[in-house]
């Protein structure tokens, strides 16, 4: 079993990849591997999980934070094959009948998953009950945060303590006002219901901060944001944290882990690629 290839025996965390197109996050805590969204093709996720010496019957369990086709849409046929239980909200697992037994979660009553904990955080964004992931272990805090249009005192809350976490900065506002986009499709992914721009992200970040945060950057739009304007973006909460990466959506990152107090990484930056 490949349960472990990720280096050390503390938590970590690994992206599919992660944009408009699909986004599967891995978590492992303790005994438990864990796959936050499927957004992908059971093909390409079987072909996504192998780059990181992985398999479908490796896997606990799938967490969905909403009903959207990006990531939503492979969960199903995941499922199906390794036989695995699905978690999510009652209004994301009846916007889209999942055709499999899902394992309702009651947002703000965390749960267990063996022995992690799971919060479903709440969020404002555009679907019918979307939540994201705070996932507790002895070992760590880890937090997904892919998809939301604005910053809560109650997100800032949730996050706030964790190891590592990724988080969306989907964004550039001025390429997304100046871009190709129907103005329809730039109201609801610039409002407060959409997705967070580059300075939204920081202004999380710098809340959440703390010298021993590994952070991902992911959910970066192709169309309407560049990786260049993200590092300039974040480049001034480089010094408060330990690590901070981005995940793109071809290739995902591989494996992440805490940075101890010696400042050895636990695991590499480079991608899953």
């Amino acid at each position: 079993m490949s349960l472990f290839s990720a280096p050390g025996d503390g938590p970590a965390l690994a992206s599919l990849g992660s944009g408009s197109k699909g986004n599967g996050t891995l978590v492992r805590l303790g005994d438990e591997l864990l796959l936050v969204d499927c957004g992908f093709t059971l093909k390409q996720t079987e072909y996504r999980l192998n780059r990181l010496e992985l398999a479908g019957g490796d896997l606990t369990g799938i967490l969905v934070t909403h009903e959207h086709s990006d990531h939503l849409s492979g969960v199903a046929g995941l499922a199906h094959k390794y036989r695995l239980p699905v978690y999510a909200t009652y209004g994301t697992a009846n916007a889209r009948d999942l055709p499999l037994p899902v394992r309702i979660v009651d947002p703000e009553k965390p749960f267990s998953i063996g022995d992690v904990t799971v919060a479903a955080v709440t969020v404002p964004h555009d679907a019918a009950e979307p939540t994201q992931f705070v996932l507790s272990h002895t070992s760590g805090k880890v937090g997904v945060l892919s998809d939301l249009g604005c910053v809560t005192p109650h997100v800032i809350e949730s996050y706030s303590g964790c190891d590592l976490v990724l988080m969306e900065a989907n964004h550039d506002w001025s390429m997304l006002m100046n871009g190709r986009y129907p103005q329809r499709l730039k109201k609801r992914v610039g409002g407060d219901h959409g997705h967070l721009n580059n300075q939204q992200a920081a202004s999380l970040l710098e809340r959440i901060a703390h010298p021993g945060l590994s952070v991902v950057l992911g959910h970066v739009s192709q169309e309407n944001n560049d990786p260049g304007l993200v590092d300039e973006a974040f480049e001034p909460l480089r010094a408060r944290v330990a690590s901070l990466i981005q995940a793109d959506q071809d290739y995902g990152i591989a494996w992440q882990s805490p940075v101890p107090e010696n400042g050895s990484k636990l695991a590499g930056e480079q991608s899953a690629g």
